[in-house]
């Protein structure tokens, strides 16, 4: 019975990670359509937005080869994502703030599912926790430094914090109740419940005060 719990687990996180994916490669592939980048650079941009932190994450836990390297549902979703953004990016657009929401899905689904699979390789809740969040922000890091902006993740509205909070709850839950499923669905609706509210309400870090 524990075995059959640890592989719907395990099944659960990877369905995680792969819708995170999509949604990543999604905000990724909008991000150069709007540069009006060519095609080979919208699934360039879309490949990295959607496995940039899963890969991270991957090698820091010992987990490798990384799994957006060797199972081939990350690269497909990822380049599908790619294309439907670049042939059909007016339906994209359709959705209201694209890369917002986008990010925001993906930062949550990748929080959740970085955390938990840390804690299937039994790291420590501390460290779970800061592999939840580099997991939700490595991919927006690389994505934005490769379109030459400013990453979201030291301007934006509460975009680590978000993260943190949705692995941290993932963490919780494991340590209570000895199961991170359940949690994991609670601590991604938080995230990216919080991150969208963010946005909306304007909530931001303090930042240091400079003479002009």
């Amino acid at each position: 019975m524990e075995v059959n719990e640890g592989v719907l687990i395990s099944e659960f996180l990877k369905a995680l990670d792969l819708v995170g994916t999509f949604v990543f490669a999604l905000s990724g592939a909008v991000s150069g359509v709007r540069r009006r980048i060519d095609l080979f650079g919208v699934l360039v941009l879309s490949f990295v937005a959607a496995t940039a932190g899963g890969i991270v994450r991957d090698v820091l836990i010992g987990a490798t080869p990384p799994a957006a390297i060797q199972d081939w549902r990350y690269i497909t979703l990822s380049l599908a994502a790619g294309f439907v953004t670049f042939y059909w990016y007016p339906l994209v657009a359709k959705v209201k703030s694209p890369i917002l929401v986008f990010d925001a899905l993906g930062l949550g689904l990748f929080a959740v599912a970085g955390a938990g699979k840390a804690l299937a390789f039994h790291l420590g809740p501390g460290a779970a926790v800061l592999m939840g969040m580099l997991t939700g922000i490595g991919g927006g890091i690389a994505r934005d430094i490769l379109v030459a902006e400013v990453p979201v993740v030291f301007t934006a509205e509460l975009y680590a914090v978000a993260a943190l909070a949705g692995a941290a709850i993932v963490v919780i839950g494991d340590s209570v109740f000895g199961s991170s499923a359940p949690a994991a669905a609670i601590g991604g609706v938080v995230c990216v419940a919080l991150r969208l509210m963010a946005i909306r309400k304007g909530w931001k870090l303090p930042v240091a005060q400079q003479l002009d």
